[in-house]
């Protein structure tokens, strides 16, 4: 409500009360007219004077400070100085809505530092696991270097796998911020998809053997299927999704990889017939070193990091990937990428 409306509403009602009380008084039309107008007209100036003064100037200021500071400086220099026809109102519009952004601010902020925690937690935990097995390592290798040479091979060769394993760690937390901070390009071409998930199959078969599991599309594909997208960092997204499907499949058991084909995308999925996941875990499975099974997950080796790459990879090119899995039937990986004729 606009401060003009306001005001004659109020003098409005001061005038018409003094009127009233007038009439009851003198019985007198022209004596009630008349009080009235005055009291009307009085009590609008001195109303109109106090309120715009004393508090319309002041919600005008707060609305402009809060309108400003949405705007920020940028865009405020582009539009210019901004006047509402309607402070009142539009003050509490704001104060509101920059609120729930506040709010919603500080909400993603909490994740984020408790994100910040968990992920140095997790970092520190990493690193010193094969660090400390090193340095055991090490000691034990000075002790029989001379009197057990055998034994000195032995843990030497145990010191190697687990600076690999450093190294692989590593390697896998750059790629991750290189491709948050866009410093590794995505390099589109056109190839067939068919093609490449063959290579990678046949990449993984012996890997897939040691626990006789076996790896195959769900149908036959005799025809291509091109995509639009980094043939080698989709080349990694299957890798390590078929490993991932070995690495919790159960013996004998099967991966199976299958393509729809929809309007402008192809819907890639990888499913296998495994341990399966709880559900609860779903929404984090794809955060770095989250694991369902911490004590399992090194048993079997891998940093950790390996679905987070596979989403860092698909984000970057603009692509979603989503997973549904059931305890004890298995777990099925989606995710699209670009058609291309």
């Amino acid at each position: 409500m606009k401060l003009s409306v306001l005001v004659l509403i109020a003098a409005f009602a001061v005038g018409l009360s003094i009127g009233l009380v007038n009439f009851y008084f003198q019985q007198s039309w022209y004596f009630m007219l008349v009080s009235f107008a005055v009291s009307f007209i009085t009590s609008f100036i001195v109303f109109y004077y106090l309120l715009e003064k004393y508090i319309y100037s002041k919600i005008v200021l707060i609305y402009k400070l809060i309108h400003n500071l949405k705007l920020g400086k940028d865009l405020k220099d582009a539009l210019g100085e901004y006047v509402s026809s309607d402070p009142i109102n539009d003050v509490e519009h704001e104060v509101k809505e920059w609120a729930g952004a506040k709010k919603r601010e500080i909400d993603i902020l909490k994740k984020q530092e408790q994100f910040r925690r968990e992920f140095l937690s997790n970092v520190s935990h990493e690193f010193k696991t094969p660090l400390f097995a090193i340095q055991g390592y090490i000691e034990t290798l000075q002790d029989c270097l001379i009197d057990d040479p055998e034994m000195a091979t032995k843990f030497l060769k145990k010191a190697e796998n687990n600076v690999e394993r450093l190294s692989y760690l590593i390697n896998d937390l750059d790629s991750i911020s290189k491709l948050e901070t866009g410093e590794i390009p995505i390099n589109y071409e056109k190839f067939d998809f068919v093609l490449l998930a063959k290579e990678v199959m046949e990449g993984l078969e012996d890997k897939a053997k040691t626990k006789e599991i076996k790896i195959s599309f769900k149908d036959k594909y005799t025809h291509p299927a091109y995509v639009k997208a980094d043939r080698e960092k989709i080349r990694q997204v299957m890798i390590n999704l078929i490993q991932n499907s070995i690495k919790y499949g159960r013996e004998h058991g099967s991966t199976a990889i299958k393509i729809f084909e929809l309007h402008d995308q192809y819907l890639v999925e990888v499913t296998d017939d495994g341990i399966g996941i709880e559900e609860k875990h779903l929404p984090r499975l794809f955060e770095r070193f989250y694991r369902i099974d911490s004590h399992r997950s090194r048993q079997e080796g891998g940093t950790g990091l390996g679905l987070a790459i596979v989403k860092h990879i698909l984000e970057a090119h603009q692509q979603i990937i989503s997973v549904r899995s059931t305890l004890q039937i298995g777990t099925t990986f989606a995710f699209t990428l670009e058609k291309i004729g």
